[in-house]
């Protein structure tokens, strides 16, 4: 269960999942592209982290994997939650 904090002065000031009103802020089209974008991100990091591996990079080149893992899941938990 998770607990989201209301910001009320009048109640508690936590509501549970059952309570609270998610309010999407995109469209569709919009959830569409940033699901795009993310899984995009997504498969580059995949590829980068194969090229990575087969040319025998080193260790430290692969916190370079960091940037499209970061955008490819901010995307699709973006695209999943409509925010």
């Amino acid at each position: 269960m998770t607990v989201i904090f209301s910001g009320s002065t009048t109640g508690p000031g936590l509501v549970t999942d059952a309570e609270a009103v998610r309010i999407s802020n995109i469209g569709p089209r919009g959830q569409r592209h940033r699901l795009r974008l993310g899984l995009v991100a997504l498969g580059a990091a995949v590829l980068l982290a194969g090229v990575l591996l087969t040319l025998g990079a080193p260790h430290v080149w692969r916190v370079a994997l960091f940037v499209p893992l970061w955008i490819g899941a901010l995307g699709v938990f973006q695209a999943r939650d409509k925010t």
